[in-house]
């Protein structure tokens, strides 16, 4: 005799917190998207749904809309093989039910594992860019660019009201960060400025820290700004401050067709590493 055992479908909640971090830690078929909140950190944002098997957690997905017409796909885990697909075929049409549908907003996911990218592909999901690694580790640092005259200083909290005006100014919708998700990167910088011209923040970056070294997780100049040597000056002077405390290489990612991205970190003496990672966006058909 076969016996079915019975999932059930519902929100996260705080009281899922252990074994949702137990699932993620422990387990194998993990996928987080590259983002500066911790996917626990999106309980209580919908959608975040659970599949629960006598009472236990087997598999989970997490794709809070942020900014309001974005969604990223934050997190999907499954216990194990066994409850791959079957986590996935109950959580992702749940989860897309509860998004809002006026306005449709874009959904995408950046698979790191194979086996994802195989579950996005059955799904209506459409590879529509690369994501590539570039890094600095020569120790050079680039010459010095003319350019208006700009002032770069530390950036403030005060300053993040500003910041995400000209983040949405300078990127495509799909790549918005939200005022919260900024708050999130600010945070968690190693070195943030800010570049101001006549007391107007026309351009900025945020960087982490690594072992040995740094990620450049966001750099902007203003559209109106742009092709003036603002943003070049800005990645001189990250590199020299991250040398200064002694890092020894500086990685950055951006999109294989930001040609004019590409550019500046090759101009700055950045070298690709070979990694790729591709962009799938949902296309219902």
């Amino acid at each position: 005799m076969v016996i079915k055992l019975k999932h059930s479908i519902r929100p996260a909640n705080i009281n899922d917190h252990k074994q949702l971090a137990n699932l993620i830690h422990f387990g194998t078929l993990v996928h987080r998207h590259l983002d500066w909140r911790p996917p626990l950190e999106w309980i209580g944002h919908t959608p975040f749904l659970v599949l629960e098997e006598e009472n236990r957690l087997v598999a989970a997905l997490a794709c809070p809309p942020d900014p309001p017409s974005v969604v990223w796909l934050r997190l999907f885990v499954a216990y194990d093989e066994k409850y791959l697909k079957t986590g996935w075929s109950q959580l992702w049409p749940a989860a897309l039910e509860e998004l809002p549908q006026n306005p449709d907003p874009l959904i995408a996911a950046i698979p790191l594992q194979s086996w994802f990218e195989t579950l996005l592909k059955s799904s209506n999901f459409q590879p529509t860019t690369d994501v590539v690694m570039l890094i600095w580790d020569s120790g050079e640092i680039p010459s010095e660019h003319p350019c208006p005259d700009i002032t770069i200083r530390p950036m403030n909290v005060d300053d993040l009201t500003k910041v995400e005006i000209l983040d949405q100014s300078s990127f495509g919708s799909l790549w918005h960060n939200s005022r919260t998700s900024l708050e999130f990167a600010f945070n968690q910088a190693a070195i943030a400025t800010v570049a101001e011209i006549d007391g107007s923040i026309v351009g900025y970056q945020i960087s982490t820290a690594m072992q040995m070294g740094g990620h450049l997780a966001r750099l902007a100049t203003h559209p109106d700004y742009q092709r003036q040597g603002i943003g070049c000056s800005i990645l001189r002077d990250l590199l020299i401050q991250f040398k200064q405390r002694g890092a020894s290489r500086i990685t950055v990612n951006t999109q294989e067709d930001n040609l004019a991205s590409i550019a500046l970190y090759e101009n700055a003496g950045f070298t690709r590493t070979g990694e790729t990672y591709p962009v799938y966006q949902y296309l219902p058909q």
